[in-house]
């Protein structure tokens, strides 16, 4: 069941209505974003922050750099305290 109507114009736009604007938490200036799924086309609101964003934020620092000793070490210390009777 649709949950609402839009008519393109000859300039090939259309309005998005209330309704969907309300469930979609969309207003004036926010972008959406169209997919093709197999025969439909899903329209959602695009987030506010890109991959290139999250990927800036989650490796921002650059990675510790360890010897595989260190490493092995870390290994056994982790385990030891994780099967350590409580």
């Amino acid at each position: 069941m649709a949950i609402a109507h839009s008519r393109l114009t000859v300039q090939g736009q259309i309005s998005v209505p209330a309704a969907v604007r309300r469930k979609l938490g969309i207003g004036p200036g926010s972008t959406l974003e169209w997919h093709e799924e197999g025969e439909k086309i899903v329209v959602r609101r695009v987030g506010r922050f890109t991959s290139a964003d999250l990927h800036a934020a989650i490796f921002s620092r650059p990675p510790n750099h360890r010897s595989l000793a260190e490493l092995k070490a870390g290994l056994t210390t982790y385990v030891k305290r994780r099967h350590a009777s409580r």
